[in-house]
């Protein structure tokens, strides 16, 4: 892949519109939207000031300097609760082609493989060479780690980072549901891992919207009682989602789940973060069939596909490499204005 100073902003089927990217003025958002298995990707071409700062996160700390940049990109009336962004900056890792920050409606998470896929679709299409010249592949850095990408057309696929149950059968206590045991696993982010079943639901009988509320009260109590310490970087250890599954066992083909993150918002894609920390779960557990390729479905009907691609020791403690993949599609190209005087210019949100 030709190194990123020679990629265009644009994939090639879209590049007739560069003019319009040259000539926005200094304070208008030029943004690239995508979405894979439904889930949306809003990608920062222009209008962000570079951010300072040696490490990947570092310059996740310098993003929070111009955080109505992200408010104006992710919330109403340009986006929505569950719009999600894309910032490039410059790598920090030596190993490193190319690194981004992931935004969202609520904050700034460190993995996100729904956006990681959109982001090798986008960045193979914008190498330079014909089109239809084949498979891509190169190493993004993200807030959580380098992880290998590899897009082929539509499809794209990544290695995760080292992926681990962190806590097995946590006990959080919940004011709706009493005592509930979960397992907290790292997939580039950590996540609170149960059935629906455990808590009295039949998750394909269940209305969807209860799901995300329960969803949501989980991640509350959860983050209030359970306490994490990752082994490479105090930033990463925070909890940032909860994943509700059906009753398939591993050894399944297809699998279904809900995967409820941020301030409560709900990721139409099977995540694919969540994804990898399912599996990386499941592979410590020793579950019959753990770690063979599977559909993950998420609440758009869509799936990505999951295995165990190794398994390792890090940090004394038994992790797997998790492969990810899925289809990514383009969705919009625009201009982001904000009037100086709009009360509402940086975005606004309402929870209902």
């Amino acid at each position: 892949m030709p190194s990123p100073s020679r990629l265009g902003l644009l994939p090639r089927h879209l590049r007739r519109f560069e003019p319009v990217i040259q000539a926005a003025d200094p304070g208008q958002l030029i943004v690239l939207d995508m979405h894979a298995a439904g889930e949306p990707v809003r990608i920062a071409l222009a209008g962000y000031p570079e951010l300072a700062g040696d490490t990947i996160l570092a310059k996740r700390r310098a993003a929070q300097g111009f955080d109505h940049l992200r408010r104006r990109m992710n919330h109403e009336p340009r986006g929505h609760a569950g719009m999600y962004g894309v910032l490039p900056v410059a790598p920090s890792s030596r190993d490193a082609d190319v690194a981004v920050l992931f935004t969202h409606a609520s904050g700034y998470s460190t993995m996100c493989g729904h956006a990681t896929l959109a982001i090798g679709r986008w960045l193979a299409d914008c190498a330079d060479g014909p089109s239809g010249s084949g498979r891509s592949a190169f190493k993004l850095e993200c807030p959580c780690g380098v992880v290998d990408v590899e897009a082929d057309g539509d499809v794209t696929a990544f290695l995760s980072v080292p992926s681990f149950l962190a806590q097995a059968d946590v006990t959080v206590e919940t004011g709706r549901f009493g005592r509930i045991a979960c397992d907290v696993a790292y997939g580039g982010a950590y996540y609170a891992i149960l059935a629906a079943s455990a808590l009295g639901f039949r998750f394909e009988a269940t209305d969807p919207a209860a799901l995300v509320r329960t969803a949501h009260d989980l991640l509350v109590a959860a983050r209030s009682q359970v306490m994490l310490d990752h082994p490479g970087e105090p930033d990463l250890a925070f909890l940032y989602g909860v994943i509700l599954t059906d009753d398939a066992s591993p050894a399944d083909p297809e699998t279904r789940h809900v995967c409820v993150f941020g301030d409560g918002q709900l990721d139409r894609s099977p995540t694919g973060s969540g994804v990898t920390a399912r599996i990386a779960r499941d592979v410590a557990r020793g579950l019959p069939g753990a770690g063979t390729e599977r559909r993950y479905v998420g609440p758009s009907g869509l799936a990505f596909t999951g295995r165990c691609h190794d398994r390792l020791t890090w940090h004394s403690r038994p992790a797997s490499i998790v492969r990810v993949a899925g289809r990514a599609h383009y969705s919009g190209l625009g201009v982001l204005i904000a009037d100086d005087n709009d009360p509402l210019k940086n975005g606004f949100e309402i929870h209902a």
